[in-house]
């Protein structure tokens, strides 16, 4: 996949990303709301980006894609679509570093309409806890609409959070 925006590039992960993949995830957000994509060592990142790559031969996934500077193809983040019992589930980060820009929304925008016609995904679900005021607004702005704000499942706990959905355009 190589999807082209103004500033990004969202594109299939590489071995060579592993570094970037590593660094990009130790930063406070990734540990406070998924944590379980926190890479502690290089050799952990390597062995993950390693497994989804593999994933991309799949129809399960996880379906993870690098999202990089245009300019410059430093891999700030990622773009995913995960299967869940429910159907697709969207998730995505942005290095720290770099938040605050607007590169979540333009990845996500630009990522929505291609995985959803690649899986066959009329509707996408999106989840993050309620205190996760930025992604809240990326999903709204992406075209995400509440469907349910309340005590749910994540990441293994039952927690307060903003369970969201977008239905691909006709």
């Amino acid at each position: 996949m190589r999807i082209e925006t103004e500033r990004l590039v969202v594109t299939d992960l590489t071995p060579e990303m592993a570094e970037a993949v590593h660094l990009n995830s130790l930063d406070e957000d990734v540990r406070r709301f998924v944590p379980d994509e926190v890479f502690e060592t290089p050799e952990i990142a390597r062995q993950a980006v390693d497994d989804l790559i593999n994933c991309y031969a799949t129809d399960e996934g996880p379906f993870v894609y690098a999202v990089l500077l245009k300019q410059t193809g430093e891999n700030i983040g990622y773009v995913q679509l995960v299967a869940v019992p429910e159907g697709w589930e969207i998730g995505y980060h942005i290095a720290k570093r770099y938040t605050g820009q607007g590169y979540a929304t333009e990845a996500l925008r630009a990522f929505l309409p291609v995985i959803s016609d690649m899986r066959s995904a009329k509707t996408i679900e999106g989840i993050c806890l309620a205190d996760n005021a930025a992604s809240a607004r990326v999903l709204e702005k992406c075209g995400f609409r509440p469907i349910y704000r309340g005590s749910g499942s994540y990441q293994g706990k039952i927690r307060e959070i903003i369970h969201t959905q977008w239905t691909a355009p006709e």
